[in-house]
């Protein structure tokens, strides 16, 4: 598996192996049977059961399809955790939902650039424009991290009690439960990315 630059832990959770694995333990537990009861069941040893299930080797398609009879349940089945679908939100250029967010100021165009994800986590990707006749603001509070890109133009962006001076370029990184916003605009128009994450409430 190719790996990126990141630090985020490597998903090899959906492995078909381990996917497959999980399918089985799931439907044995539900049915209420021991790993010996089902190797019983399927003619196959416990060992080989705990194996399948860890994810540790790949069985044959007869034993797989012996497990998923003593299962009761159609093979298909048994993959179905590994085919799930993965979300996947695409914008065109200039079709992303322009929208008002709270405490959005005259002069400030949001415009969301993906959603719909699914999970745990809400990652709301916004491009947002300050125009020549924007005013500043420094009341935005929400929960999570945001990140901001900025991509043309020159502001002074307030965090807390600190200022910073973005230009194109530059970026923030910030916990936005705390008071932030643009409080001086050196030169409008401009644009910069916002990315805001946190927990699904």
């Amino acid at each position: 598996m190719l790996n990126t630059a990141s630090n985020a832990p490597v998903d090899d959770k959906r492995t078909l192996e381990r996917a497959l694995g999980h399918q089985i333990r799931l439907f044995r537990r539900e049915r209420d049977l021991s790993v010996a009861d089902l190797g019983t069941a399927a003619g196959i040893s416990p060992g080989m059961i705990s194996k399948m299930e860890n994810g540790q080797i790949s069985p044959s398609l007869s034993s797989i399809n012996a497990v998923a009879k003593a299962l009761n349940v159609p093979i298909t089945v048994l993959f179905s955790a590994f085919e799930e679908s993965r979300d996947c939100s695409f914008v065109r250029r200039g079709q992303g939902v322009v929208i008002e967010r709270r405490g959005t100021k005259a002069g400030h165009l949001y415009e969301l650039l993906g959603a719909g994800l699914r999970g745990e986590i809400v990652v709301e990707p916004y491009l947002i424009t300050l125009e020549n006749d924007a005013e500043s603001y420094t009341g935005f509070r929400h929960a999570g991290t945001e990140f901001i890109y900025m991509l043309t133009g020159e502001v002074v962006y307030r965090h807390d009690k600190h200022d910073y001076t973005l230009q194109p370029g530059d970026s923030l990184l910030f916990d936005s439960a705390a008071s932030h916003g643009p409080a001086k605009l050196i030169k409008t128009p401009m644009t910069y990315l916002s990315i805001i994450v946190y927990p699904r409430g």
